[in-house]
């Protein structure tokens, strides 16, 4: 069977889009982004994986003895929440495909 040329040409467009994809995911990968809240009393840093690097908290908002505790178990909890996030997403999405992964097109975050 002949593969038409119309097909060849959308596969090497979806191979060239999921090579630009990943080369992109990883350069977010090493990006940040801070936010402050709260006139600045409270500060966060995640990267672009979604995930919480830091939380800084303001000596004023809580006891300084029990900061270091809140600020890891606060960065845990939410990065659990954004994996069963995406869990919840990606289990959602197999049901409207069938379970089934598109060879050569890894959308990051849907897949």
């Amino acid at each position: 069977m002949k593969i038409p040329p119309q097909f060849q040409q959308l596969v090497k467009e979806m191979q060239k889009i999921q090579k630009k994809l990943e080369e992109t995911q990883k350069q977010l990968e090493e990006k940040t982004v801070t936010v402050q809240v709260g006139g600045g009393m409270v500060t966060v840093i995640a990267n672009g994986k979604q995930e919480i690097l830091s939380i800084e908290i303001e000596d004023e908002l809580i006891n300084p003895e029990e900061k270091e505790m809140l600020k890891d178990l606060i960065v845990a909890g939410v990065n659990e929440a954004l994996k069963k996030s995406k869990e919840m997403v990606e289990e959602e999405l197999a049901k409207i495909t069938g379970g089934l992964k598109f060879p050569g097109l890894n959308i990051p975050g849907l897949f």
